[in-house]
């Protein structure tokens, strides 16, 4: 299976355009702040549920998308930590907080499938 057809690869990328478009307005002291963590953690996301479907192994596998899970709820936690600080507006978090919970079932489905496996 290419991992680029999978739902939870394509709406994990989806969120860290979302991330990456909304935090072009943090102030500029964020650069290497929270504006450089969140879209690190953003990445790690699709680039671990890649790593994962290149891996040999179901275990392999599950360990990668753990890691993604992880990164989840960091972003989860930062966007809130934003939204504290003023940096996103009440609609960028919406939006956002939207996309993560989506991203989280779908990536909770896809560790179950391979629980299964």
């Amino acid at each position: 299976m290419e991992y680029t057809n999978l739902d939870v690869w394509i709406e994990s990328r989806k969120l860290t355009n979302l991330v990456y478009n909304s935090t072009k307005k943090y102030p500029k002291e964020e650069i290497f702040g929270l504006q450089n963590q969140i879209r690190r953690c953003a990445v790690s996301i699709p680039s671990n549920i890649a790593e994962g479907c290149g891996r040999n192994t179901n275990k392999e596998t599950i360990h990668f998308l753990f890691i993604a899970r992880g990164s989840l709820y960091e972003l989860e936690t930062q966007l809130y930590l934003s939204s504290d600080q003023k940096y996103v507006n009440e609609t960028e978090y919406t939006v956002i907080l939207n996309q993560i919970i989506l991203c989280k079932k779908l990536l909770n489905g896809f560790i179950n499938y391979y629980k299964k496996k």
